[in-house]
């Protein structure tokens, strides 16, 4: 049982996508779809070769547009208006984890690639609004993206917690090397488990994680 581990923790830290709705909900297809049809625009190449790069940049950069940003020049808002605006239909929400996050003691917040507006219609669709004190999104770190350890810092700043009695729940195991480093405990949310010694718990099901810890 994990719960002793998480004693000092007075500060949750939750990524959004395939964090706080399961992987199986592929709304992040919807995302990349538009992601493509916006490079293609953007940058006036085909859909393969867009989709090429749409991967190519969040494999190198973290995230697609900050390949956009630095080789391209890319306006970072139009960017994330449009490949956020999707509907919300195929995410239900979650009154168990509603209360497994409800009972955690201290401060909650949602750190997210994605926008901030995008996060807050997420958590709604969810039925997690109001559980979270702050919601944090690319914007907030000047649109550096995690995994950067300037993107972290610059968010974590903004929110003034101590790091080292906070914890960081992710789906990509990435973005758990700069929390580690930075004193966090960091659980890794995904179906197979990520490698790497940055990661302290893997967790399949992250409602019945919190359950653990939270008793």
């Amino acid at each position: 049982m994990p719960r002793d581990a998480f004693s000092h923790v007075t500060t949750w830290v939750f990524d959004l996508d395939q964090t706080l709705y399961p992987p199986s909900a592929r709304l992040f297809d919807l995302i990349e779809a538009r992601m493509v049809d916006w490079v293609m625009q953007a940058i006036k190449v085909d859909r393969d070769q867009a989709n090429h790069l749409r991967l190519h940049y969040w494999q190198t950069y973290g995230t697609t547009l900050a390949g956009l940003m630095r080789e391209h020049g890319v306006d970072p808002a139009p960017y994330l208006t449009d490949v956020h605006d999707i509907p919300m239909d195929r995410l239900t929400p979650d009154p168990d984890l509603a209360r497994a996050i409800r009972a955690l003691p201290g401060r909650r917040i949602v750190y997210t690639n994605g926008c901030a507006t995008y996060a807050e219609r997420v958590l709604a669709a969810r039925g997690l609004s109001g559980l979270f004190d702050a919601v944090y999104g690319v914007e907030h770190a000047d649109y550096l993206p995690k995994p950067e350890r300037a993107a972290f810092d610059k968010v974590f700043a903004i929110d003034g917690f101590e790091t080292t009695t906070a914890a960081m729940f992710e789906d990509d195991p990435r973005n758990l090397a700069a929390p580690h480093a930075m004193g966090m405990r960091t659980v890794h949310v995904a179906p197979t488990r990520g490698e790497g010694d940055h990661i302290h718990y893997h967790t399949e099901d992250l409602r019945d994680f919190l359950i653990r810890i939270s008793g």
